[in-house]
């Protein structure tokens, strides 16, 4: 009777024991969750109450254009949004009137422009950041067209959009390779250009040679581009001129690391054949 109560006594504590092991074990992993979930919390809370940069751009893919979800996403989405996130701020990427955009960032109603904006003639108009891509400025016509070269052009009827570098190569004609043209037509909207070529309104178009292939890819379209370029241009971030804060310097700074870690190779190579070519920069001469 005493061996049978005493085997009793060791089976309870052995029983409360082994309860008491798992309860251990479950309030180790509470502990845990919250711990992480804490964790999880305070970063995305270390996230949202980082200074926001507000970045103007316009659709212009494949550096800044709306997603299947309506998020803005592109080359210069995603290299703003890294190098920005290096610098401690969070980027606001905002749709913006691109004929107005000195304006805006002049006003302090954006920080700055970003957009494959090109530097080349508008260095005393902006405090940069960059260059941080070389990209071509190209003409593009119909496959059967009869223009090959620049000389082509000559009393014939060309698209851009409007206040783009293209615009202002063929009104201002200080290159001697630049014929007169028949009529220039400066758009509102990229898209635009590449509709009236595609429907005969105009011969040709001039444009950034990215956003020519990147209509091409779109839109099933079918255009030649001209083999010589019209010029070979950096992209810059730009600041208002007064801009005195030293965002655009660290900008800079850091658009120029991401080139050498190979961050923007690997940002650019998911939208463009070659990408190496468009990180050639040195010789620009900026």
């Amino acid at each position: 009777m005493f061996s049978s109560a005493v085997f009793l006594i060791a089976e309870v504590e052995r029983e409360m024991k082994g309860k008491r092991v798992i309860a251990g074990i479950l309030l180790v992993g509470i502990i845990a969750v919250i711990l992480t979930g804490c964790k999880h919390t305070d970063s995305s809370k270390k996230e949202t109450e980082k200074p926001v940069i507000t970045l103007g751009s316009d659709s212009y893919p494949p550096y800044n254009y709306l997603n299947e979800d309506g998020v803005p996403t592109g080359i210069d989405v995603e290299l703003a949004t890294e190098a920005f996130k290096r610098m401690g701020y969070q980027v606001d990427v905002v749709q913006i009137n691109w004929e107005k955009k000195k304006e805006l960032v002049e006003s302090g109603e954006i920080d700055c422009i970003m957009g494959c904006f090109s530097m080349e003639g508008r260095l005393d108009d902006y405090r940069w950041a960059g260059p941080y891509i070389a990209s071509r400025q190209v003409v593009a016509v119909n496959e059967n067209s009869d223009i090959y070269k620049l000389s082509d052009l000559e009393g014939k009827n060309l698209a851009v959009q409007s206040t783009t570098k293209p615009e202002g190569i063929f009104l201002n004609r200080t290159d001697e390779r630049i014929p007169k043209l028949g009529n220039l037509i400066s758009l509102g909207h990229r898209e635009l250009i590449y509709t009236f070529l595609g429907k005969g309104y105009v011969d040709a178009v001039a444009a950034h040679e990215e956003s020519v292939v990147q209509y091409m890819k779109d839109y099933d379209a079918s255009f030649r581009i001209l083999e010589e370029p019209l010029m070979i241009t950096g992209i810059g971030v730009a600041f208002a001129k007064e801009d005195d804060r030293g965002i655009c310097e660290q900008m800079s700074q850091t658009l120029e690391e991401m080139r050498q870690d190979g961050t923007s190779l690997k940002i650019i190579e998911k939208y463009l054949d070659d990408p190496q070519k468009y990180l050639e920069v040195d010789d620009l001469g900026y």
